[in-house]
Order: structure tokens, then C-alpha cells, then sequence
């Protein structure tokens, strides 16, 4: 199905009528009434220019014979290969000219008929597609029967004759796609003769046969694959009635065909169109007819065995009641009996797959896919006798040997069967007692894996037992497989390049990441059905590596990976044992090894797996402190990535175990926090700064957990010390001389102990309180000097001298003030010690600095601060509000709304503030003056019109919110008087634009909510109507139906005023059922031309993500260490 979604978006048209991608309705109506005279006036202009197509200004007037010739030349000299750019260009604007004009259709009969070139056929194509697809319910029923006959026509001569049929292949399928889309719009009220016209033409010849079946399979697509988006519902169920009611005669012709025929072509040409019925025809055309035997007989002949594997593939998928059950079974064996000739069990497939051809490569392919969506359906059918559970095994033996394919796409259908399977046979086994959660305790477990008979589960656990046995071997060969094919974890940074060189990771492999979490949930459900033949396969495979037997680095990361991706799988004994083995031998292998890249490597591999394991670390103390020291070796090692990696694996650890690290262990004569410290200076002087900061943020982990204010404000106070004094240089030359504070290696090292700062805050968070009152005061006098030479070079070098090394680095400065504290502001447990010590500090230095600034000295970071602050203090900060307004919303609305480009960062950091006052300080939004608040509206307005995504979207989310909150006050009357009819006109605009498509969710639930509002008198007592219609009608509800119908037969005028009326009254009728309601507006976006086929998944996608999500959590091991909240505090 994806295939035909990408073949048919490639032969889909991209011409969208021009109308309908404009900003407003106002603007529509206006471009709507100058169209014609726009045209007329470019074709003045070009007719009165020097062209250099001679005649070319006779194409679009029609009291002239057309010159198809010249048209001819403007075509080639576009679609010329390094062609006179110029030229190109004019010829562009001549066939832009010709495909806005709304008379240009009537010239394609003659162009098709008389053109020699190709591309100009196709152009011919693209405008009467258009035609049809925007403007065929406008056009009289004889234009309209006249385009029909000629395309029928002009297909029956093109495919009758066999020569010209192969030759003009291309031509003659766009064609089919032009009738296809005439189909859609006549069939069945106004054509209820096609499909017995096309299957009698059939009958004529075996090329004219050949291309109907063609056609035929484009409808099916357009009918049951692309039409949602493309059509109405109720269009969508009348076409697939139709189909499904007149399929007999398609039937009889394709059985004849496959009968009858032996011309090659034709029957793949059958193939392919049964191939797009199978979804969806009755199933008595399937198990009830020859086809499955007519399929199987074909199966043997290489030239139609990929097709036929398809086939059987889409039949084998179905989930159907138990009658069929026998010709499910029939038909694997009858294909596995073929398959032991076709390719013997004995052949190495990846062998034969590198070394095969296309076709042999692709018949590969799809016997994966057969077997993956056969098993997915009907597996259980294959349990029931020995007999089938000898052809599942073979089956599943196929499988195992395909899987080891160097080819990602034929792996990731193995894998996301291996997946279902281990995830089934675990569920299954577990399904009578209960499943193990992450905690220990039971968690019931409903979910079950295929449907047929045999599905049912009996026997409770025996049953379960039996048939973990019967998969056995192909499971213990399957994590095999998994162990060798393991995809890097995102935690691993060390890669070999394509040199062969062990390197740093520069860029992330998101198809990588999700391979790897697809492939950890399948090794831990193996892990689960054999602890001890996963733990006896990997040790093994690491003892192998020792003996140097297969050691290589790909061997040796595959495994590490798949050792630290079934952490929490095991029992505590088990898992203890299982570690301890190989944390051992990877430390006798690094020191075997010689060579810094092996060293790397198996490093890397160390840090990786014991990262993994943190309850084993946390319940043994002496192996914790050995891996903590063992990575304060690897930080002093210079290979590329092994310090990061040292760094990151640190901070992971101190995550999960930081309370082991500041109490006196047994054994230890103190916390191992105060040895640490101790040598703080020696363990991080090889660093670079950046891996320092990460450091510190894992010690602040370590200090935060320490019970003991006292003690804790001590270790924070050590662990400070080093930047502290390097600060406290710097701050007291500065009182000498600013001028110290210019010099760059001074403002570098101020950057790095400003974000040394901003790590161990992040970790610490109300603790880092002494910290932060220290350095705050110079914090901010450094802020206010860095802002005023920046501002300074700004004035004298303009704005590009907001691009010299000396002011980004001053830039950076700021800004990591700014971060530093709105750290701070977010981890302070106290709202009181914010808005009374931190805030009033920062008015002048900041908010003031912000306000004076030019507009590329401002910094983004303010306004995320001040979101920061809103949010921690909330209503305590509601009297600020118009001194943060003053200070920041003019000026910055000054600035995002020049363009759509500029100022990125400012753009949606200036919405997130918005939305953060109107949540927790509506009052101070709801008091403001007209003038402010239509300000704030207008700014809203132009938030969710912005084309990216997350800006629109903040000003969705903040305009729902709002709305909501003026619905529960006693503002709600005036707000929708001055608002109502501005923010429906401006969400309609986005809705119907083109532009906002991802929007659609939040534009339907703002349209819902002002419908509700608009009938609901008992709290929007106001009058919506303008003074002029005041008394025209009943209700507000009445006067909101008819102002929405207005406003759609203006801007749309290709609908009528019955559409649009039914439209509107639909609107306010299913207000109150969302479903409904977004169904409804579908509906019109199709009928208006906006969607296409994909714009309405994302909300089905989240909701299967959210399920996957609770069921992954019941099953031990399966959430990520690192995402687990584990509290390691100690009585």
C-alpha cells in the first residue's frame, strides 16, 4: 500500500487552483473578482512585449486558429536541459498564463491531436485535470459529456492499437488518470454504464483489455486507498458500494483473462489490478472461486511469481471467520510445497540475495512479506498438528534465514514481525498468572495475537508452555539473530567510520534509534521466554571474543548492545551473575587489547552496559565505586569520544545511585562524596568545558541527595569553589577596570563558569540557593556591561556587527545569565524568595535593558525568563504585568511581525509568555485597555497564521485558552462583542488556506468552541450581530449560521449556496459532538479542494502511541533504565 501511495503521489497532479491559497477571505473575494481582468492584462502585456516565441500571443486568443507548433516551442524550451535561462523563464510565464486561464481546456483536443512532443501532451493533461478536478460541477452537461467522450475515445484508440499502446505507455496511463478523475465525479448517478462499457471494450483486443484492467486498478486505489481528503464521505461510500455491487463482471474478467490468456503482459497486467481488489472484494471471489488455485498454478513461472507472492500475501492477511480456515491452511502448504523447488531450505539467502538480480531480489522481499502477514493472521491455524507445525517451522526457519539480509527495508519486515511474535508467545505464556511489572507486583495482560481458530487460550499456562516449546529452536536462533544484528543504542557515541576509523558520532540515525528500541523490546521478551539460553548464548559469544575467535569491533558492539538493552529482564541473582561475568570479561579484554582504538572501543562498550544496570550498581557498592573510578580513568583519555561517553555514563549513573555516593558505605570510612571532592581538581583537569559542566551536574545529583542541610550546603559550597575563585579574579578586576571584562579569554572564562553554574543548578535546584546569592549581584552587573557594549558596536558597526566574534561572545555571555537564572527560578521550591528577592533585582538590568536595546541586541531569553517567572509565581506577579507589557510586547511586536523569517527564537518564546500570563495571571490580560487588548488579539491572530508549525500552534493553544478563560468571567460579554466575527473569519482563513493543514485539530476545536459559545445564551448574553443588522434575527446562533454561510459563498465560488448554507447549519448542528463536528468540516475541505489524503493521521497515530505505551509498561525490563524514577534514598 505504501508502494501505490508513492507511485500514485508521483502521477497526482500538484496544481491547486490559486484561489484558495490566500491569507483571508476579504483578500479571496477581491482576487475572485479581478481574476479575468488579471489574466486579460498579462496577456496585454505579453502580447505587446517582444517575445522571443514568435505567435506565442495567439495561444490565448481565441477568435485565432491555435498554433499548437508554437506551443510546441514553449513546452521544449521549458523542459530543455541547460537551456538560455532567460528563456526558460519566459516560457514559463506563457504556460502559466495558459493554465490560469479559464478557456484553455478547450484548446486540449487539439493540442493532443496535433502536437509531436510529449512534455506538451502532458501539459495538455495537467490543464484539463485541473479542469475536472476543481471546476467539473461548473462546466454545462455538453462540455461536460464532450471531455468524456474524447477521453474515452482517445483511450480506446491509443490502447486497441498494441504497437502504439507499448510505445505511448507513459501518455496512455495519464490518460487513465484524466478518466479516472471523470469517473469519480460521474459514477454511478451520472455514468452507471461505465464499468460494463469498460469490461464489453475489454473484449475487444488484448492491449484495449490490458489497459481497461489498468484502469480499473486506478479506481480501486482512488476509491478504497487515496480517497480520504479527496472526497466526501458520503461520495467515498457511494463509489464503494458501486464498486462492490458491479465487481461480478470485473470478476468474470479477470478469471477469463488468467483462464485464457496466454499473452504475458496481460495476465501480470490481471495480477496487478487483483492485487488492488484483494482489501475489498466479498470474500466468495476469493475462497470461493478458482483464484487461489489459478494463483498457486502460476506461482512456478518466474515471470509471474512476484506478483502472485503479493497476491497471496494481501489474501493471507485477511482475518476472516473459521469456514475459511481450511483454504488458509491449503493454500501455505500448497506455497511451501512450490517454495522447497523454488528456492530449497538449504540456500543461503543473503548470499543469493547479494548476488541476485532485481526480480530475484524483490521475490525475496515479498516471500518475506508473505510469510511476516500470513503469520500475523493465521499462525495459530499452523499449530494444531504435527504436520502444519513441520511447515510453520520451515516457514519461520525462511524467516530466520532472510532476516539476516544486508538489506534495512527486508529487516525491518522481519523484525516487525519477530517483534509481534516473541511479544505474543510472552503474553500468552503469561496470560493465566499475570505478567511481572517493572515493580515486581502483577499486572493483568489481555492482549492476544491473531484471530483465527486456535486462538482462543486454554489451558491456562500449559497451553502456554506448549507452545513456547513448539518455538524453542527458532526463538534460541532468533536471538541469535538479534545478538548479531543489534542497532546502536542513542547512548553510544563511539562509531567506526567509513574508513574503518573509530571516531565520535557527529549526527544521530533517528531510523537507527528506532530499530534499536524495536529490537531491545524483542530481545527482552526473548530474555523473559529463556533467561538461561540468552544468558548461555551471550556469554558465550563474549568468551569468543576473549579467544579472539570472532572478535571484531562490530561482533563485539552488537552484543555489548544487546547485554545492556535486556537490563531488568533477569532476577536480581540472575542478573547479578550474568553482570558480574561480563563486566569481568570486558575488563580482562580491554586489558588484553592493545591499540588505542580497541581500547576505544571496548571502552565504549564498558561504559555502555554498566549505564544500563543501575539496581545491580545500587546493590553493590564495591563494584559501583570500581566502575565510578574506572571512569574517572577513561576521562583522562584523549581518544575522540571516550571522555564524552565517560561524562554522560557518569551523570547516568549518579541519576540512579546518587544516594549511595554520600553515605558512609561499609567499609568506607566516609561518603565517597567527600573523596570526590577531594579530588576534584585532579579528576576533571583533562576535560574540555564542556564535558566539566556535565560533571558538575552529575556531583550536584550526588549532593542533593545528602539529608543534612548543613552538610549539604557545605558540599555544595567545595564543590563551587574552583569556579568560585576564578569568578571572584575576575569580578575584582572589573571593580578596578571594565576594562578586564573585554578581553576575550576573560569572557570565555566567564561564559564556562556561568554555565558550570547552570549544569550544577539544573541537578541541585533549591539548594543551589547560597550558590546564587553569592554571584547574583555581579551576575547581573555583567549582564548590564555585556548589553551596553553590545548595544554600543551594534549603533556604530550596524546590524552586521551583530555577526562579529566579539559581540556573539558577549551574546553569549547574556544569555547564559539569563539561563542561569531562569534555572533557578524553575527548581526554587520557594515562589516567595522569586518574586521578592530575584524579581524587583532585575527590572532595570533586564527588563529595561530589553526595552532600550536595538532590536538585534535583544535577547529571546528574557522572554522565556519572565514566562518562567509567571509560571513559578503565578498570581503573586499579576500587579507586574504592565511593567513586563511596557517593557517587552510593543518592541517585540515590532520586530516578528515585519516577516515571517526573522527573529526565530523571539517568535515563539514571545507567545510562550502570552500563554503563561493568560494562565496564570488572566486578570492582568482581561483589564487591559481596547486598544491593549485588541493588540494582544492581533498578535494572536498573527501567531496562528505564521507557516511554522510550533509558532502556529502556540497561538492556537493560546487563543483556545484564552477564549476559555473569558467564557468562565464576567469580561466574556465584551470580549466576544469586540472578537467574535475577527477570530471566525481568521481561523477560517487558516483552515481553508493550504498552509495550516497540521492545524486542522486545534482549528476544529476553536470553531467548536465559538459555535457553542454563540448558541449559548445563557452565558453570552451580548448581541453578535453589528449595529446595522441589529433586529434582523432571532439569536445569535440564527445570525452566526447565515454571517457563515455569507462568508463562504464569497470566498469560495465554486460552491454553491445551498453547500455552503448546509455547511453552516451543519456547523452549529453537531457543536456538540467533536467527531461529528471534524467530520463535517472534512467534508467541506474536500468539497472546497484543500486536503489531501494525510493530513488527517497525526491524531490516530498519537492515540496508537499511547496505547503501545501502557501495555509496554506491564512487562519487566521493557521501560529504559534511565526512564525509570528509582529512589535509591536509604533510612
Amino acid at each position: 500500500r505504501r508502494r501505490r501511495r508513492r507511485r500514485r503521489r508521483r502521477r497526482t497532479s500538484k496544481t491547486t487552483d490559486y484561489l484558495f491559497a490566500l491569507s483571508s477571505f476579504e483578500e479571496r473575494e477581491r482576487r475572485a473578482r479581478e481574476y479575468s481582468d488579471r489574466v486579460d492584462r498579462r496577456f496585454e502585456m505579453s502580447s505587446t512585449s517582444t517575445s522571443s516565441f514568435p505567435g506565442s500571443e495567439k495561444l490565448l486568443d481565441f477568435s485565432q486558429p491555435f498554433e499548437v507548433t508554437v506551443l510546441d516551442a514553449v513546452v521544449n524550451a521549458f523542459y530543455s536541459p541547460g537551456g538560455n535561462p532567460q528563456l526558460r523563464a519566459e516560457a514559463e510565464q506563457i504556460m502559466k498564463q495558459m493554465q490560469e486561464h479559464e478557456h484553455s481546456w478547450t484548446r486540449v483536443d487539439g493540442i493532443l491531436e496535433h502536437s509531436k512532443s510529449a512534455n506538451t501532451k502532458f501539459f495538455a493533461l495537467q490543464i484539463l485535470d485541473s479542469v475536472i478536478k476543481f471546476r467539473w460541477g461548473s462546466l454545462p452537461l455538453e462540455q461536460r459529456e464532450g471531455i468524456k467522450n474524447f477521453i474515452s475515445n482517445l483511450v480506446i484508440s491509443l490502447s486497441g492499437d498494441e504497437q502504439l499502446f507499448r510505445k505511448e505507455r507513459a501518455y496512455v496511463t495519464k490518460i487513465n488518470n484524466v478518466l479516472v478523475q471523470i469517473v469519480k465525479h460521474d459514477w454511478p448517478h451520472r455514468w452507471p454504464s461505465f464499468i460494463p462499457d469498460l469490461v464489453g471494450a475489454a473484449k475487444m483486443s488484448e492491449s484495449l483489455c490490458e489497459n481497461c484492467l489498468n484502469i480499473l486498478k486506478l479506481l480501486s486505489e482512488e476509491v478504497f486507498d487515496f480517497s480520504r481528503g479527496e472526497m466526501t464521505q458520503d461520495k467515498i461510500k457511494s463509489l464503494k458500494t458501486s464498486l462492490n455491487a458491479e465487481f461480478a463482471m470485473i470478476h468474470e474478467l479477470c478469471e477469463y483473462v488468467l483462464t485464457n490468456s496466454q499473452k504475458p503482459e496481460l495476465i501480470s497486467q490481471t495480477l496487478v489490478t487483483l492485487h488492488a481488489f484483494l482489501t475489498w472484494i466479498p470474500l466468495g471471489y476469493i475462497f470461493e472461486s478458482p483464484l487461489l488455485e489459478t494463483l498457486l498454478r502460476l506461482f512456478p513461472n518466474p515471470t509471474y511469481r512476484n506478483v502472485v507472492l503479493q497476491c497471496l500475501a494481501e489474501i493471507g492477511s485477511l482475518v476472516v471467520d473459521a469456514q475459511y480456515d481450511g483454504k488458509f491452511v491449503a493454500m501455505y502448504t500448497e506455497l511451501m510445497n512450490h517454495l522447497a523447488t523454488a528456492l530449497p531450505r538449504n540456500t543461503n539467502i543473503p548470499e543469493a540475495y547479494a548476488n541476485g538480480s532485481d526480480d530475484e531480489q524483490a521475490f525475496v522481499q515479498n516471500l518475506a512479506i508473505f510469510f511476516t502477514q500470513f503469520f500475523k493472521a493465521h499462525v495459530k491455524l499452523l499449530e494444531t498438528t504435527p504436520e502444519l507445525q513441520s511447515g510453520l517451522l520451515n516457514g519461520l526457519e525462511y524467516l530466520l534465514n532472510i532476516s539476516y539480509v544486508d538489506e534495512p527495508e527486508v529487516f525491518k519486515v522481519c523484525l516487525d514481525y519477530w517483534h509481534a511474535l516473541v511479544c505474543d508467545l510472552f503474553q500468552f505464556g503469561d496470560s493465566g498468572n499475570g505478567s511481572r511489572g517493572q515493580d515486581g507486583f502483577a499486572n493483568a495482560v489481555d492482549f492476544t495475537f491473531g484471530t483465527s481458530a486456535g486462538g482462543s487460550q486454554q489451558n491456562g499456562s500449559s497451553s502456554g508452555s506448549q507452545r513456547r516449546a513448539l518455538y524453542s529452536t527458532p526463538m534460541s536462533k532468533l536471538r541469535m539473530l538479534m545478538i548479531s544484528r543489534m542497532a546502536k543504542p542513542e547512548e553510544v557515541l563511539i562509531v567506526e567510520d567509513e574508513n574503518g576509523n573509530i571516531v565520535r558520532e557527529t549526527l544521530k540515525d533517528n531510523d537507527v534509534l528506532v530499530q534499536y528500541k524495536i529490537m531491545r523490546e524483542s530481545l527482552i521478551y526473548l530474555a523473559h521466554l529463556d533467561h538461561k539460553d540468552t544468558e548461555q548464548q551471550m556469554l558465550e559469544k563474549l568468551s569468543n571474543q576473549l579467544n579472539g575467535r570472532e572478535y571484531t569491533w562490530n561482533t563485539l558492539n552488537t552484543l555489548c548492545w544487546a547485554i545492556g538493552s535486556i537490563s531488568g529482564s533477569m532476577q536480581e541473582d540472575q542478573e547479578n551473575r550474568f553482570l558480574v561475568t561480563a563486566i569481568r570479561d570486558l575488563l580482562n579484554l580491554c586489558e588484553i587489547m592493545r591499540g588505542k582504538d580497541h581500547k576505544a572501543v571496548i571502552a565504549s562498550n564498558i561504559m555502555y552496559v554498566v549505564g544500563q544496570y543501575p539496581r545491580f550498581l545500587r546493590l553493590h557498592w564495591k563494584f559501583l565505586k570500581t566502575v565510578v573510578n574506572k571512569l574517572f580513568e577513561f576521562m583522562h583519555e584523549t581518544h575522540p569520544g571516550v571522555q564524552d561517553m565517560a561524562c554522560d555514563t557518569f551523570l547516568k549513573i549518579t541519576i540512579k545511585c546518587k544516594r549511595k555516593f554520600v553515605i558512609t558505605q561499609v567499609g568506607e570510612h566516609e561518603p565517597f562524596v567527600e573523596e570526590l571532592l577531594r579530588g576534584l581538581t585532579n579528576t576533571i583537569r583533562d576535560l574540555e568545558p564542556h564535558q566539566v559542566h556535565i560533571f558538575y551536574e552529575a556531583v550536584g545529583h550526588m549532593v542533593s541527595s545528602e539529608l543534612n542541610l548543613a552538610k549539604k550546603e557545605e558540599y555544595v559550597q567545595r564543590l563551587m569553589t574552583p569556579p568560585n575563585q576564578t569568578w571572584d579574579l575576575i569580578m575584582t578586576q572589573a571593580r578596578q577596570s571594565s576594562e578586564s571584562l573585554k578581553s576575550q579569554e576573560v569572557i570565555k572564562n566567564v561564559l564556562n563558569i556561568l554555565k558550570t553554574n547552570t549544569h550544577c543548578c539544573i541537578s541541585l535546584g533549591q539548594p543551589f540557593q547560597n550558590q546564587m546569592s553569592l554571584i547574583y549581584g555581579d551576575l547581573l552587573n555583567v549582564y548590564k556591561l555585556y548589553s551596553e557594549l553590545i548595544s554600543a558596536a551594534i549603533a556604530e558597526g550596524g546590524p552586521y556587527a551583530s555577526k562579529s566574534s566579539f559581540v556573539k561572545l558577549t551574546r553569549s555571555v547574556k544569555r547564559e545569565c539569563l539561563r542561569l537564572i531562569e534555572t533557578f527560578v524553575e527548581g526554587c521550591e520557594d515562589p516567595h524568595l522569586v518574586a521578592q528577592q530575584l524579581v524587583p533585582l532585575m527590572y532595570d538590568p533586564i527588563l529595561g535593558d530589553y526595552a532600550r536595546n536595538v532590536a538585534d541586541a535583544r535577547d529571546a531569553e528574557v522572554l522565556s525568563l519572565f514566562a518562567a517567572i509567571v509560571k513559578k509565581v503565578k498570581g503573586a506577579m499579576i500587579d507586574e504585568i504592565p511593567k513586563i507589557f511596557d517593557a517587552v510586547f510593543e518592541c517585540t511586536l515590532g520586530m516578528i511581525t515585519v516577516n515571517f523569517e526573522d527573529y526565530p527564537d523571539h517568535r515563539l518564546k514571545f507567545f510562550s509568555l502570552l500563554r503563561e500570563v493568560t494562565n496564570h495571571c488572566f486578570r492582568a490580560i482581561a483589564t487591559l485597555s481596547p486598544e491593549h487588548l485588541k493588540l494582544v488579539i492581533d498578535s494572536i491572530v498573527w501567531a496562528f497564521r505564521h507557516t511554522e508549525r510550533n509558532v502556529a500552534d502556540e497561538g492556537l493553544h493560546l487563543l483556545l485558552e484564552m477564549m476559555k478563560y473569558f467564557q468562565m468571567s464576567e469580561f466574556c460579554n465584551v470580549f466576544y462583542e469586540s472578537f467574535y466575527l475577527t477570530l471566525l473569519s481568521e481561523i477560517f482563513a487558516v483552515l481553508t488556506d493550504g498552509f495550516h493543514k497540521p492545524g486542522f485539530k486545534l482549528h476544529a476545536l476553536l470553531l467548536q468552541n465559538l459555535f457553542t459559545i454563540a448558541d449559548s445564551p445563557e452565558r453570552l448574553t451580548a448581541s453578535l450581530c453589528p449595529p446595522e443588522k441589529q433586529g434582523q434575527y432571532s439569536s445569535n446562533a440564527h445570525f452566526i449560521k447565515d454571517h457563515v454561510a455569507t462568508l463562504l459563498a464569497g470566498s469560495f465560488p465554486n460552491m454553491s449556496t445551498s453547500d455552503v448554507e448546509r455547511f453552516a447549519s451543519g456547523m452549529m448542528e453537531y457543536k456538540s459532538d467533536l467527531v461529528q463536528f471534524k467530520n463535517h468540516l472534512r467534508d467541506f475541505l474536500v468539497a472546497s479542494k484543500q486536503f489531501s489524503t494525510a493530513d488527517f493521521a497525526e491524531e490516530e497515530k498519537a492515540r496508537l502511541a499511547e496505547v503501545a505505551k501502557e501495555r509496554l509498561a506491564a512487562v519487566p525490563g521493557m521501560i529504559a533504565p534511565n526512564e525509570l524514577n528509582m529512589d535509591d534514598d536509604e533510612d
